[in-house]
């Protein structure tokens, strides 16, 4: 019987048929252009290496722990043309939490960049120790600095894996699927609240996403984007890049989100589309170059993770740039909310409305709808969510309940049905009895003149019980001071919600997914008021 869903990894056998002389992929650093055709020659002749040499069969997880690159991608495709299920690790992270990770989805490959061999190697001691275990392969993506001392691991450098990659082997066998169930992707959350999680993202979920943003945001197949989101962050693989893929149009593989190479990247491959979060179109704007950077080929820029401030907007659209805002998370697709250009300055601060294979609820605790205009949770369906996390039944029962998926975040709804994230349901403080959420307070002091970024946390206070406490990041060399930010404040929130107390710091902590970090933040207004 003919499979009835197609699989992500026959994408590139459809693009290889339809488009194979049309750019896949664009390696940034040295400007090599790989055709469709070209990807899915690598992608096969992975598949085969994996298959054949290294026995990975459906459902066996490949993890990997690299920069972004065509490599990367190569082995992604390879993944899921075969059934197997790549997990991207944040080579951010310490070998520690990545050994938490692999012991967590248990693969039976290990990737890594020569880079990280180190850390590699140390997580997988840490992970592997036990002598009852199956032996791992790792292979990396460059000459290793030192063996690795784990238990019969198979070292291949860059050389090897291109070698036993044009290897003569029978084609792997072609992985099908009936209703795209089959997890190609696991991406772990951050773990900011707890041990991170696995989210399985399905071939139907990745294949939906693709459709929903070329429906909402318009994508062509002469599309170019500049892609500096790592891979292992949901916003690498899954904002742009895999529906750049499907829908035929190119992506310039980068690997860090400095200013001067992205301005450089979009002039030098006249990208059309650019994705960054809020503090790197703000670094952007900032820079010696931006003034003259030639935006001629930029159709649209898209901010997401969290709301962009009007200022950073008012200076690209002054550049002739049209700016979009979206919302997503890892365990629905990215996208699935759209703020259009024209709305950017008359629905500040909102996420726009549900894209079009997407439905949106704001519940109360017993999962009722609010009325319109309340606060609640934002709930979410579609073919677009994932299919829970990895052996963590428990906590894919808490989030996915009759059909929603609770994102846990709060939200609200105007009146013309256009969305606002307010803040998160753990993240938030009582003051005087009032509910208030950092998210929306930070939104609004945002967009202060002279402020690059802000976090705000609630700390105790003996007459409210609980205050804000805003740290501020200032806007290059601003000058703006404690009392500008109060007097901005006032006709904008109201009295409960303003921080009482508000500090400058020259950066704020994160973590490895860039997430400001909140308990060190609270640590540091303790020992300042010791």
């Amino acid at each position: 019987m003919p499979a009835k869903f197609l699989p992500v990894g026959e994408w590139l056998t459809r693009r290889a048929d339809l488009t194979p002389q049309k750019a896949a992929i664009i390696d940034g650093a040295t400007g090599e252009v790989i055709t469709y055709a070209e990807y899915n020659r690598r992608a096969n002749a992975f598949a085969a290496a994996l298959s054949s040499t290294y026995h990975a069969l459906a459902g066996d997880r490949v993890a990997i722990i690299a920069q972004n690159s065509v490599e990367y991608l190569a082995l992604f495709m390879a993944c899921a043309k075969i059934g197997a299920i790549l997990v991207p690790l944040n080579w951010r992270l310490t070998a520690p939490e990545l050994a938490v990770i692999l012991k967590d989805c248990e693969p039976k490959l290990v990737v890594f960049d020569a880079a990280f061999a180190e850390k590699t190697q140390s997580a997988a001691q840490l992970a592997y120790i036990p002598p009852e275990r199956p032996a791992r392969s790792i292979f990396s993506f460059g000459p290793a600095k030192q063996p690795l001392t784990v238990p019969s691991p198979i070292l291949l450098e860059t050389a090897e894996v291109v070698a036993a990659a044009a290897g003569n082997y029978p084609p792997a066998p072609v992985f099908s699927t009936a209703d795209g169930e089959e997890t190609a992707l696991i991406l772990y959350t951050s773990g900011t609240t707890g041990t991170p999680k696995g989210a399985m993202l399905s071939h139907r979920m990745i294949t939906w996403n693709a459709v929903n943003t070329q429906i909402s945001w318009g994508l062509r197949d002469d599309d170019v984007y500049p892609n500096f989101s790592p891979f292992f962050h949901a916003g690498g693989l899954n904002v742009l890049t895999t529906p750049m893929f499907h829908c035929g149009g190119t992506v310039v593989t980068l690997t860090n989100s400095a200013p001067a190479d992205i301005l450089s990247a979009v002039e030098r491959f006249k990208c059309t589309i650019v994705f960054a979060v809020p503090t790197v179109f703000q670094l952007m704007a900032e820079h010696e170059r931006f003034a003259a950077a030639d935006f001629s080929s930029v159709r649209f820029c898209i901010s997401g993770g969290s709301s962009c401030p009007l200022p950073v907007i008012q200076r690209y659209t002054a550049r002739g740039v049209q700016f979009r805002q979206g919302y997503g998370l890892t365990e629905a697709g990215v996208n699935c909310f759209s703020l259009a250009p024209e709305d950017a300055a008359r629905k500040v601060g909102s996420v726009g409305k549900p894209i079009f294979h997407s439905f949106a609820r704001i519940t109360d605790p017993n999962n009722t709808d609010v009325p319109e205009g309340a606060e609640g949770e934002l709930v979410l369906a579609g073919p677009h969510i994932c299919s829970g996390y990895w052996r963590r039944e428990e906590a894919t029962r808490a989030a996915y309940i009759d059909g929603w998926w609770h994102t846990g975040d709060i939200a609200r709804k105007d009146d013309e049905g256009y969305y606002f994230i307010v803040g998160r349901i753990k993240d938030m403080y009582k003051s005087g009895g009032e509910n208030v959420y950092p998210a929306e307070v930070e939104a609004v002091l945002g967009t202060c003149p002279g402020v690059r970024e802000i976090a705000v946390i609630g700390v105790p206070d003996e007459k409210w019980g609980e205050s804000g406490a805003a740290f501020i990041v200032a806007a290059g060399s601003a000058s703006v001071t404690a009392d500008d930010v109060r007097r901005f404040a006032e006709s904008r929130l109201a009295k409960f919600k303003r921080p009482a107390h508000i500090f400058f710091v020259e950066e704020l902590p994160r973590n490895a997914m860039s997430k400001v970090v909140k308990t060190a933040l609270l640590q540091r207004y303790t020992e300042q008021r010791q």
